[in-house]
């Protein structure tokens, strides 16, 4: 299941930079879904030291990636970017499977899990 999650290189060089501020030897990407957000579900990104049961783990550019396998159907064929801008930068997540999505760009649903939407 390699296609689940793609970095791109300019994330990559994002997040290993991130990594060598984290005091844990060999951190995980963790990435995931989780219930919440005005459309009902919202990205996941952080580090992790643990492997759990049932994560997929993928390695792209050197850095391990952990996807648990709810996520893993929701997440296949994201694209995980990092644009830089006068404003700053910040990661970008393109979903295939999002049908919708909130104005903050930080939440989205799927045809086939809408989740349980919150105001914003």
């Amino acid at each position: 299941m390699n296609d689940v999650v793609n970095l791109t290189e300019a994330a990559a060089y994002q997040i290993k930079d991130m990594m060598k501020q984290v005091e844990e030897e060999n951190p995980y990407l963790r990435i995931s879904v989780k219930g919440g957000g005005c459309s009902g579900l919202s990205y996941g990104m952080g580090f992790d030291t643990e492997k759990q049961d049932g994560d997929i783990e993928l390695n792209q550019y050197g850095i391990h990636i952990l996807v648990d396998h709810e996520s893993a159907p929701i997440l296949k064929g994201t694209k995980i970017d990092y644009k830089e801008s006068l404003m700053g930068g910040g990661f970008t997540i393109d979903n295939p499977n999002a049908i919708a999505s909130c104005g903050c760009g930080a939440s989205f649903r799927t045809a086939a899990n809408a989740g349980n939407p919150e105001q914003c």
